[in-house]
């Protein structure tokens, strides 16, 4: 597809992916920060448990049995490494532990953590006074319980979570590494990794999908158009089994056609039906005039006037079959005697009458044999007839011509190429319009009605085959027809009746 090209389909699949990629993310995102905070709140809570455990126990031989024996965030029996720092009031290390001995970093940050912490508040409130023996509640003493405090730490083997807490006599700080917690949020974020691009896909499939459905009446509209030759415009579209807002367009698109083919009736009626008037009188008229020339005197001017009328009597016969076989294929019923055609034999006997009709010009020829095709012989030697006439009509003083026939597998090509002046642009996209004949062929000096090469394309297209103006260098002019060789007419012929 080109660039230039805009698909509709793949705007919704592009923005249905961007708008769930955003949601997923935010979600995979928030998700993956609402697990990590979960689960370090969950171990900060641990620490508070261990925090207050150790700072209960009374001296180091206690401290170290705990840090042996701790089936919880503390022990070398567990696979989460763990360092412990006990310190004094006055800051003096009562006990060190670290079970993994070469991070040195993470006793310096125990220490560092200590001391940012504040010591705990002294009571609030005086004791009562001795005198009264059954104190109250509320004339007991208030005492601020330490409140621990956490914080994550890295060092350059592992990252840390520290906790610590400060009692009057005794200051305690517990790292925990959260290697293990890492690898799990490591294994969630590799699962989104995976689900997302893959929910991404469905996603975008199923906008394509989805879009495609819905487009579905745009195409069935596009069809329709596209059959909308001749044999097709009595085509409608059901609206029946099509979404309710797109009902309104394929009525107001069968109501349109309703009128093209009510009016395309009548113009090709009208066509027919004028051709096959006219054609009477001017037969009749011929014959009498033909009749008249024969009585008149030799050489006398009433002899030059007959014939000068006689001519544009035959020219208007010209006129009328050539309209009249144009109405039959804007019907579809241009009828056709196909027989077994060699376009090779009949090239060969043209070029004679080329040969004849044009000796100054240079005739050049590479035709294959027996290029075999299915067609009627006599519209097929007029398509040919006209584009001899014009390659001799339209040529320059001792010019030449060149005709080339090959065949490939399903078609057989007929290119006539003859020197000549530049076709204007505007003139090339029209020179198969009716009644077009581009500057200088206007004039009485070429002969011509402008309908040949308008013929020469429904003839052409009747055989299933076309005709059409080929690209060429300047200072020459050059017309391709193609037809289909007869195996393939015959198969095509074989698939409609199927």
């Amino acid at each position: 597809m080109s660039m230039h090209l805009r698909s509709f389909r793949l705007r919704v699949a592009l923005l249905s992916t961007t708008l769930a990629g955003s949601a997923l993310i935010g979600f995979g995102t928030v998700s993956w920060l609402q697990i990590y905070d979960a689960k370090i709140s969950r171990l900060d809570a641990e620490l508070v448990n261990e925090l207050m455990q150790i700072s209960h126990l009374p001296d180091r031989e206690q401290w170290q049995i705990y840090a042996n024996s701790s089936p919880n965030a503390l022990g070398t029996n567990t696979k989460t490494p763990t360092a412990l720092l006990v310190l004094d009031a006055n800051g003096t290390i009562l006990y060190q532990f670290n079970s993994l001995p070469k991070d040195l970093d993470v006793n310096r940050l125990l220490i560092q953590h200590l001391q940012s912490v504040p010591l705990p508040p002294a009571f609030t409130r005086e004791p009562p006074p001795p005198a009264d023996p059954n104190p109250s509640l509320e004339q007991l003493p208030t005492v601020h319980p330490p409140i621990p405090k956490f914080v994550t730490e890295h060092t350059a083997i592992t990252t840390w979570r520290i906790g610590a807490i400060n009692f009057p006599n005794v200051r305690v700080a517990i790292a925990v590494s959260l290697q293990a917690v890492n690898q799990e949020m490591t294994a969630i974020r590799n699962i989104f990794f995976i689900l997302i691009p893959g929910e991404l896909l469905l996603v975008a499939g199923g906008a394509w999908v989805v879009s495609g459905s819905a487009l579905r009446p745009i195409r069935q509209l596009t069809g329709v158009i596209q059959q909308v030759t001749v044999k097709g415009l009595d085509q409608r579209i059901p609206s029946r089994t099509t979404d309710i807002e797109f009902v309104e367009l394929i009525q107001v698109f069968n109501q349109m056609l309703e009128r093209l083919e009510r009016s395309f009736t009548q113009a090709s009626r009208f066509s027919a039906d004028a051709a096959h008037e006219l054609k009477t009188p001017l037969t009749i008229l011929q014959g009498e005039l033909e009749r008249t020339l024969q009585q008149a005197e030799l050489g006398s001017e009433a002899q030059q006037r007959l014939s000068n009328l006689l001519d544009e009597v035959r020219r208007l016969s010209s006129i009328i079959r050539k309209l009249l076989l144009l109405s039959l294929a804007d019907a579809g019923q241009m009828s056709l005697c196909p027989v077994d055609l060699d376009l090779s034999k009949l090239l060969v006997e043209m070029l004679e009458d080329v040969d004849l009709l044009a000796p100054q010009l240079t005739v050049q020829s590479n035709i294959a044999e027996e290029l075999r095709v299915q067609g009627d012989r006599d519209l097929l030697t007029q398509v040919l007839q006209n584009l001899f006439s014009n390659a001799i009509k339209y040529n320059l003083p001792d010019g030449w011509i060149k005709i080339h026939a090959q065949q490939t597998r399903t078609t057989v090509f007929v290119t006539i190429t003859n020197a000549s002046q530049d076709i204007p642009r505007g003139d090339r996209d029209r020179i198969f319009d009716r009644f077009h004949r581009g500057d200088p062929a206007r004039t009485r000096k070429v002969e011509g009605i402008g309908l040949g090469l308008s013929l020469a394309r429904e003839i052409a297209r009747a055989h299933r085959g076309n005709l059409t103006l080929d690209a060429t260098p300047s200072g020459q002019i050059a017309f391709t027809l193609t037809l289909p060789i007869r195996q393939q007419l015959m198969q095509d012929k074989f698939s409609e009746t199927l």
